[in-house]
């Protein structure tokens, strides 16, 4: 399911997508009904327009596996983006349907599940996590930037994105640079900041950066 500008559905429509993303089926009616697999909820949200819309609830937030940050693309970006609109339009009468047979994608599921994680990697894993949670004495910035840390969600959504990043990447272990590099599309839609770090200009992306610093991975 794709959901574009979010933040435009109404508390109704926002609660039905929870319980889609949460309990895997939708209720209409009073009846309820489970959801095929595999199922999967992505959506978009404008950063810019606020006017008229409905800010997501954390609890909704945590439930995003990823929030990736979509900037301007580059010149070699915009140009492809232009070649494949035009390739849409010249081809969309009688083009091919072109997908992944199921068999495939649980296949390819399994096989992530398999990726194998050592206790120092794991270890740095729930570190990172932790660091967001009071008490903070770890770092001092980031005891005054963190209202709210990551959830339990986030150390299982690090886990299951860093194995994936892994098993793309054609190994059957993850690395510390596995998690960092996926650390901020799983973490920085899964804090809350306090006032003054929203003052000094700080994102979530500077805090998921000094975490990124500070947290050793375990010898």
């Amino acid at each position: 399911m794709l959901v574009d500008e979010i933040n435009r559905a109404p508390a109704k429509v926002q609660a039905a997508l929870l319980e889609a993303m949460e309990e895997r089926q939708v209720t209409v009616g009073g009846r309820t009904h489970a959801l095929p697999k595999p199922f999967m909820v992505m959506a978009t949200q404008n950063p810019i327009e606020q006017e008229g819309t409905y800010p997501l609830p954390e609890a909704q937030l945590d439930r995003f596996l990823m929030h990736v940050s979509v900037d301007y693309p580059d010149r070699s970006a915009e140009a492809e983006i232009l070649r494949l609109v035009r390739g849409e339009e010249k081809h969309a009468a009688g083009a091919p349907d072109e997908r992944f047979p199921l068999e495939v994608i649980f296949a390819a599921r399994e096989e992530i599940r398999g990726v194998g994680l050592s206790k120092n990697v794991e270890q740095y894993l729930v570190d990172l996590v932790l660091a967001t949670r009071p008490p903070r004495e770890l770092d001092e910035k980031l005891a005054q930037w963190i209202e709210v840390g990551a959830s339990p969600r986030a150390t299982i959504a690090l886990d299951k994105c860093a194995r994936a990043r892994a098993w793309l990447s054609g190994r059957d272990h993850v690395t510390p640079d596995d998690i960092r590099s996926v650390a901020h599309g799983v973490l920085r839609h899964r804090l809350l900041l306090r006032y003054e770090a929203n003052a000094e200009g700080i994102t979530t992306n500077d805090v998921v950066d000094r975490l990124l610093d500070v947290v050793a991975i375990a010898g």
